[in-house]
């Protein structure tokens, strides 16, 4: 089995995609301990001083200016997870919890948050024993931090709350019992910086990220097939025309498309003809500038969501070198649900693309194959309602595409008076990822069926190792038939990731 010893702060795209899709044994280096030593130290500094701090001897929130004797801060950290595990909803999947958990991890471990080396082991444990804590969906506006859910996380440290062990869902106090851990006594501080954070947007955001790249890397591979599907052009990705728009997400997806397009002979047929389409449809034409406009805005998203899974964002902050204590408002989640909304823009755009290519593909007007897709159209029906699936679905994107971060509820009697909505701006990336997969799932089956109907002519190379492997899952369209296992099954496909080695190294940030 893999096992990562994590360096943190540093944590790469390709390790958190890794560990999002399966379970890696984690370790930490010595040298973080001694940092997290250094922390706690400082908190028993001011402790043992008197000094009123936030956070570590006073209430929270509107409560902070209460201040909490020596002899109760054991409890107050106690009850901070009890009153603010709050989440309602379906429980996230286990791969977003294992990713909250290692991002928890990542931050405890940076020596700024004053908590004992035993409250990061207990997290390790539980990541690497594969216990994860039941952690609801709903119920945390992304400030101050991720309270609610980070709380659900946080309840089986204390023997409290739910986890799910391969796929079976326990009382968390059954599951220590069974691998013999020991609940813990949380010391100043603790309860706090275990919930305050943006972990669990940031996780729920990179997992939304995750899946914008399969379906991107999908729907470069089906926009492909369906230019040489349609009998289409490929002047319109030469590298002149992108160069002087200057958009280096364009310039680089024109040279991936001519890259899958090469030496097809379905082009070569067509290329000296007179065309009396004179241009191809915007949906095949300008796949560069609106795909390579994805590639940018998940570019970016990537960039934020990944300097976020290495920072620390937990309140107040310990500084062990000079023993301060300051406090400010990392857990203020704006950056991923900024981001978010970004990433959710190109999700969508991409599944628009891949939906006006089906529709293309399918009305014999334009593409000149036969109408929907299949022989014997009237009697058979072909791909007429998979493209209204598509078009339902494409739809449903542009209501969730709708930006997250513009509302804000003030919250705590108005102490918290602007919050970011981050974890539904992250939570709905997978919802719309859903969606765009099985768009580019209709649209590669389409795809593959146009350029069957050009036999004996064939496509390019890496088209047809592509079409071959669909092949491989679903069979040619001859007549009517039950037909969503064969979407279901394109669609794993997608989400699968299946078509990433398509694209070259260093497109997409995670690969």
């Amino acid at each position: 089995m893999k096992k990562i010893t994590l360096a943190p702060g540093n944590v790469s795209l390709d390790t958190l995609r890794t560990i999002a899709r399966e379970h890696v044994s984690i370790a930490l280096p010595r040298a973080a301990y001694k940092k997290v030593d250094a922390s706690k130290k400082a908190i028993d500094g001011i402790i043992g001083s008197g000094k009123t701090v936030y956070g570590i001897n006073t209430g929270f929130g509107l409560l902070a200016k209460v201040s909490i004797t020596e002899d109760r801060l054991e409890t107050l950290q106690r009850n901070i997870i009890l009153s603010h595990a709050t989440g309602v909803g379906n429980f996230l999947p286990d791969g977003v919890v294992r990713l909250v958990l290692l991002l928890k991890i990542n931050a405890l471990a940076q020596g700024h948050s004053g908590v004992r080396r035993a409250v990061v082991d207990f997290l390790l444990t539980l990541y690497n024993k594969e216990i994860y804590p039941c952690i609801p969906e709903k119920g945390s506006v992304g400030a101050s931090g991720d309270l609610a859910p980070l709380a659900h996380l946080s309840l089986p440290l204390i023997g409290a709350g739910q986890v799910r062990v391969k796929g079976r869902v326990m009382p968390a106090k059954d599951a220590l019992k069974k691998y013999k851990l020991k609940t813990l006594d949380l010391a100043p501080k603790e309860g706090l910086a275990l919930l305050n954070g943006t972990q669990v947007s940031t996780a729920l955001a990179l997992f939304g990220l995750f899946a914008a790249e399969d379906c991107f890397s999908a729907a470069m591979v089906a926009g492909a097939l369906s230019v040489d599907a349609a009998k289409g052009s490929t002047t319109p990705f030469d590298p002149e025309i992108h160069r002087v728009r200057r958009q280096q997400g364009q310039i680089d997806a024109a040279k991936v498309y001519l890259g899958l397009l090469k030496g097809s002979a379905i082009r070569a047929s067509h290329a000296h003809e007179h065309d009396p389409k004179v241009q191809d449809p915007y949906c095949l034409r300008c796949q560069p500038q609106v795909m390579g406009a994805c590639l940018d805005h998940i570019r970016f998203a990537a960039e934020i969501f990944h300097r976020e899974a290495n920072a620390v964002t937990d309140n107040p902050l310990v500084f062990a070198a000079s023993g301060d204590v300051k406090s400010g408002g990392n857990f203020h989640a704006e950056p991923v649900a900024m981001a978010s909304d970004t990433l959710a823009l190109a999700i969508a755009e991409t599944g628009a693309m891949s939906e006006r290519r089906i529709a293309m593909l399918i009305d014999h007007k334009i593409s000149g194959l036969p109408p929907f897709l299949v022989k014997d159209a009237g009697v058979n029906s072909g791909f007429m309602i998979a493209h209204v699936t598509a078009a339902a679905l494409a739809s449903e994107n542009k209501s969730l595409a709708h930006p997250a971060c513009v509302d804000s509820l003030p919250t705590s009697a108005n102490q918290e008076d602007h919050v970011s909505m981050a974890t539904f701006a992250a939570r709905r990336l997978s919802d719309m990822a859903s969606n765009t997969a099985t768009i580019v799932g209709v649209e590669l089956l389409a795809a593959c069926q146009g350029i069957e109907f050009h036999a004996p002519l064939k496509t390019a190379r890496p088209l047809q190792k592509a079409k071959g492997m669909i092949r491989a899952r679903v069979g040619h369209y001859k007549k009517d038939h039950y037909f969503a296992p064969d979407i279901r099954a394109a669609t794993e496909m997608v989400e699968e990731g299946s078509f990433l080695p398509f694209m070259p190294r260093g497109l997409l940030p995670c690969r």
